[in-house]
């Protein structure tokens, strides 16, 4: 049988000895065997941190989210692979697209908050602390990655969703990570593993995994590592003691499994959409992953009136579950993860019914389709608490499967105690279409789970569910929950970084956090700030505007276009006991007004004005006040570009606004999308094409591909005769729905892949050439390129169709030539 291999090093290992067992949870079959002997578990964690985080602390934020971004697009494009190896942990299809595209999505969603944080590999947070009257001593919090590993030892349940919500929160912060998996279901990870590292997205080092026992890996982890935990409460406790934790002060996140309570408020009475969603919620948690997640509901408490019916309800919709081969269509429940299980299912079920009733399902019968007894199956359990305040064993025993228990309620104030007799769990939830009873129930229950679910008809059809963890929400709780916090979107990342308070003048914390601090020396420029691209503006390049006093008639032809007509603008009669002591001018004329003043009148590399976002008005500017501005660079920000759009980043201005007196009047951050320098493509003039043309030769080898000099030159020669309108009697081959995405492609800086294919040529083969030799050739192409020039200055505002790219205005041509061109003279090596 073969062995689960572990990756550490920098290679696959396959421990040494016979291995622990993997059973298939249907068949009971094994499936391989799993050993980490003779892994030294201190020389993987030094890996780690020297391999893998030298290099993740150096890239920056936005070199992060891309790498997460491409991983998760490569790994969805290898979904169904997984599939068939999860069914053997006895999970559904449902069930697997939560731990297979939902480990994947957390890759999209941790990838996307790149947008959040500066293009550097360090964060800058919050507000400068100005530490003294003259504004030059002041501080700022940096947040850098840790020097260490992040350590992440998992639960069975979900052997894919549980690395990837981890890792992907790492991997942003700029730190590797060491995976240890439930020994049970490691096969699913290992695969998953195997297609990232083939994949060669992460840097070596940042990711490595160990299938099998690890009692000692902890013992050698140091106060730069961080571990986190997902299991059970009692083996989370025993870690969070380690010793080595303790002396080295290793920050430990704890997610333990919990008595999760799900309330029926008082209103959803039968009948009402409320009490449906209640039931459906209901069920779902009992049977999906087999009830093995450690979001489901394990307590129901609903009114005391309403337990008949709810048992009822539930029992019918209970009925329709059908259990047995996950593989089988017909399927809506699989199995647990192993016979071990099962048993362990059973001894707790048996310890809650010592007070509570066995009120639907029979461990003893069970019809299973497509399966039989040798699988880890078993029967939907509900138990009924009629003394829930009497009898706790239900506040405190979990069964980690298909089970929950109902218990009755008479006010929501005896709800919101129920459910905080769990000490603590991830989530809860209320189903009720009174947002009174919410409001009561949130605030009053929030301090003792990490997430409260509130459903009702308007929400249900977009609500994720009472089990569902988000990404950029915490996945956590208190107490019996283990007190951590997971994911939680910017909040996650910085976890895994360290925070430093940072003190000195203005000017140096402008160098070190790369924002412009108030107060720092300015950055003289030799040209107006808005003739600069993205990459050449630094915080702190500034610009002194010329001066402009404001008139009486400013401020009434202002009021006359924007129809503000405000007594301090237009009614000086009125300025007895108000703060104004004269006519008074806007302050969004004070804020027009500085934008004239300050911006650059001719096309530049700023595209566009792309929002404010602060502005303060500090004292009011009257008529025949004269007024200057100082427009700082504040901040960059890169930005991803999908649309018809070049790059571009996002430039942060400070606006300060001074009258005279050089005193301070007003203050704004506006934002401008500056382009970014285009330096990939050699522009395609006329003169350069000729150069390159004449440098080709009939006997030319191509760097790549199949073709000949004369192919290429009668290749390109249809290309010009297309987008001059001689040739359009063709369909547009792109398929309609990814038109736009590979249209928006012209203007983007990336050249076309070596190989890509044009949709009439034949693959791998050579067309027929037109011309009798290479001389007609190369004359026919300079024709159709002169006559490609000669329309469109003929005709500037012509469209015309493209094959690949749609239609294609003047400048989308150009752009097209541009990439086309450089494409296949790079292939030949003539540009």
């Amino acid at each position: 049988m073969s062995k689960i291999q572990n990756y550490v090093l920098g290679n696959w290992t396959s421990g040494a000895g016979e291995g622990v067992p993997l059973f298939d949870s249907v068949t009971g079959a094994i499936v391989g065997h799993a050993s980490t002997q003779g892994l030294d578990f201190a020389e993987i964690l030094h890996y780690g941190r020297t391999k893998g985080g030298e290099k993740l602390r150096k890239m920056t934020f936005q070199e992060r989210g891309n790498m997460l971004k491409s991983l998760a697009m490569y790994l969805t494009k290898r979904k169904e692979q997984f599939y068939e190896i999860s069914y053997r942990t006895g999970a559904t299809r449902v069930d697997s697209w939560i731990d297979i595209e939902g480990g994947f999505g957390n890759l999209f969603a941790n990838a996307s908050l790149r947008k959040l944080f500066p293009n550097q590999s360090y964060h800058v947070e919050g507000d400068p602390i100005d530490l003294s009257r003259g504004g030059r001593f002041m501080a700022h919090h940096i947040l850098v990655p840790k020097r260490g590993v992040a350590v992440h030892i998992n639960a069975f349940n979900f052997p894919i969703w549980g690395m990837l919500e981890k890792c992907a929160v790492n991997w942003m912060a700029g730190m590797p990570a060491v995976v240890k998996p439930a020994t049970s279901t490691s096969y699913l990870t290992e695969a998953v593993v195997r297609e990232i590292i083939a994949s060669n997205i992460l840097p070596e080092g940042a990711l490595q995994l160990i299938c099998g026992s690890a009692n000692t890996l902890i013992d050698t982890v140091e106060s730069q590592d961080v571990v986190t935990f997902t299991g059970s409460a009692s083996t989370g406790r025993m870690l969070k003691a380690h010793p080595r934790i303790i002396s080295e002060s290793v920050p430990f996140n704890m997610e333990a499994d919990s008595l999760n309570a799900s309330i029926l408020g008082e209103d959803a009475v039968p009948g009402t959409p409320e009490f449906d969603l209640f039931i459906s919620q209901a069920r779902s948690e009992i049977t999906v992953k087999c009830g093995q997640k450690c979001t489901a509901i394990r307590r129901m408490i609903v009114p005391e009136n309403l337990m008949d019916e709810v048992q009822t309800a539930l029992g019918k919709a209970l009925d329709r579950v059908t259990i047995g081969d996950p593989r089988q269509k017909e399927v809506r429940m699989g199995a647990l993860v192993s016979k071990d299980q099962v048993t362990e299912v059973k001894n707790r079920v048996s310890e809650i019914a010592k007070t509570a009733a066995v009120v639907y399902g029979d461990f003893d019968r069970l019809e299973l389709i497509g399966a039989d007894d040798k699988g880890a199956f078993i029967s939907p359990m509900l138990l009924r608490e009629d003394h829930p305040f009497k009898n706790t064993a239900v506040h405190e025993t979990e069964a980690f499967g298909p089970v929950s228990t109902l218990m009755p309620y008479k006010t929501i104030d005896e709800a919101i105690e129920l459910a905080q007799m769990g000490k603590g769990s991830l989530v809860s939830s209320i189903v009720t279409n009174s947002d009174d009873i919410a409001k009561e129930y949130v605030v009053n229950a929030a301090s003792h789970h990490g997430r409260i679910l509130v459903l009702n008809r308007e929400n249900a059809k977009q609500s994720t569910g009472h089990g569902s963890p988000l990404p950029l929400l915490v996945h956590g709780g208190p107490g019996r929950a283990g007190g951590g916090e997971e994911m939680g979107g910017v909040r996650g990342i910085k976890h895994y970084m360290q925070r430093c308070a940072v003190q000195g003048s203005p000017t140096t914390l402008t160098e070190i956090t790369g924002i412009y601090q108030p107060n720092s020396a300015y950055k003289e420029i030799t040209q107006h700030p808005f003739q600069y691209h993205w990459e050449d503006i630094q915080p702190g390049m500034s610009l002194r505007t010329h001066n402009r006093t404001v008139t009486d008639t400013d401020i009434i032809n202002f009021a006359n276009i924007t129809w503000d007509h405000f007594y301090a603008h237009t009614d000086i009669t009125s300025l007895d006991g108000s703060i104004f002591k004269k006519r008074t001018a806007h302050g969004y004329f004070i804020l027009a007004a500085a934008a004239g003043l300050f911006v650059y009148p001719n096309k530049g590399p700023v595209a566009a004005n792309y929002g404010l976002e602060e502005c303060r008005f500090l004292r009011p500017i009257y008529h025949n006040d004269t007024v200057y501005v100082r427009l700082t660079c504040k901040q960059k920000v890169d930005r991803d570009v999908a649309s018809a759009e070049h790059p571009s980043g996002i430039v942060k201005w400070f606006v300060e606004v001074f009258d005279t007196t050089d005193e301070l009047v007003a203050v704004a951050t506006i934002l401008t999308m500056v382009q970014k320098k285009q330096e990939v493509f050699v522009e395609m003039t006329d003169a350069k094409v000729t150069e390159c043309i004449n440098k080709l030769t009939a006997d030319a080898k191509p760097q790549w591909g199949i073709l000949t000099p004369q192919h290429l030159l009668e290749h390109l020669e249809q290309g010009y005769r297309i987008m001059s309108g001689e040739i359009q009697d063709f369909d547009i081959a792109t398929p309609e729905k990814i038109l736009d995405k590979v249209h928006n492609s012209l203007y983007n800086y990336e050249k076309f892949p070596r190989g890509t294919q044009f949709p009439t040529m034949k693959k791998d083969e050579l067309e027929d050439l037109v011309h009798p030799d290479f001389e007609t050739a190369k004359t026919k192409f300079f024709e159709a390129r002169e006559n490609y020039t000669t329309f469109f200055k003929e005709n500037p505002e012509a469209v015309m169709k493209n094959m690949v790219f749609g239609e294609l205005n003047r400048y989308e041509s150009y752009l097209l030539e541009r990439k086309h061109l450089n494409h296949h003279f790079e292939q030949f090596g003539i540009l």
